[in-house]
């Protein structure tokens, strides 16, 4: 009897996927995209972005999911625009402009190595505390300070730490200044760009941002939002990425098949690769991450396998 061509692998329904959004739709948004896309429920993002800004966001699927603690998500890279000349009360330009003062003089923004800016830039790299923009998810007395600020409330935001690893001048021109800015999680990119124009004698907004990187992810490797039609996922015309890659400097550990059923039931299981932490693999997919325990034992943290798995 003829043998058929083997059928071909079935999608993933767990992994990894870098989408590159575009301006005017929310981190929700995209979310409620994906779930169609993969006719699941079970999406969730490591780190949003601002409807206004466009560029990486970094999504897990089904058990996936899990793992969004692990993933690596420093340093973000953001290319952004500051236009000075005025504030707004959300620190970008979908906002209403709320204090004016004339640009700094054009060398400042046009000259790669300007002192006075570099000194400004300077003074806002490395820990500092930023006053996060009344138009943001923090919470106030339990209400989002965003919904407090649409109702015309006079938000008040404590200080808090964050760290700008580092700034990159682009070009500039008259009135604008395009930068790269590496920095850490919790950064408000809008409020460095409200801060510099300070900073500079003047007044600022962010015109534009984009994501670019979020640790290893890179939006190069990011899918248009416009493929993820409904069952885009589920049925393979989108293919996950496995989050081996994004997990970092931990071991991996292929597991063999009286490893997986310890797995299954909880058991610390013996360790064959150095390291304090480790993904444990099978077929190549992670299947749990697990800590050292004592010399030679894993103990898992987060396992992935479902009942039926083994």
């Amino acid at each position: 009897m003829p043998v058929g061509p083997p059928s071909p692998p079935a999608p993933l329904t767990s992994g990894l996927l870098y989408v590159d959004k575009p301006a005017g739709l929310s981190s929700h948004d995209i979310v409620s995209v994906v779930r169609r896309a993969a006719r699941s429920r079970r999406v969730g993002h490591a780190g949003t972005l601002d409807p206004f800004a466009t560029g990486l966001l970094v999504l897990a699927i089904g058990p996936c999911t899990r793992l969004l603690p692990y993933l690596v998500g420093e340093p973000k890279v953001y290319e952004a625009v500051i236009r000075f000349g005025h504030e707004t009360d959300s620190d970008d330009a979908t906002g209403e402009p709320t204090r004016t003062v004339a640009p700094p003089p054009v060398e400042q923004l046009t000259e790669s190595g300007n002192a006075v800016r570099l000194a400004a830039e300077a003074g806002l790299t490395g820990r500092i505390a930023q006053i996060p923009p009344a138009f943001s998810a923090k919470h106030v007395d339990g209400v989002r300070a965003y919904a407090l600020a649409r109702k015309g409330r006079h938000v008040h935001l404590p200080p808090v730490d964050i760290e700008v690893f580092g700034w990159e001048w682009l070009h500039g021109s008259a009135d604008r200044l395009h930068t790269r800015i590496r920095c850490g999680s919790g950064t408000y990119i809008r409020a460095l760009a409200r801060d510099l124009g300070r900073a500079l004698g003047s007044a600022a907004h962010c015109e534009s941002l984009r994501r670019v990187a979020s640790g290893p992810a890179h939006v190069a490797d990011a899918v248009a939002w416009s493929m993820l039609g409904p069952g885009a996922i589920a049925d393979g015309a989108v293919t996950l990425r496995s989050p081996l890659a994004a997990l970092g400097a931990v071991a991996h550990q292929p597991l063999d098949a009286e490893q997986l059923r310890d797995l299954r039931h909880g058991r610390p299981l013996r360790a064959t690769v150095g390291g304090e932490r480790a993904a444990l693999l099978r077929d190549g997919q992670v299947v749990a991450m697990a800590v050292r325990s004592g010399s030679d034992r894993w103990q898992p943290r987060v396992v992935l396998l479902g009942d039926d798995a083994l």
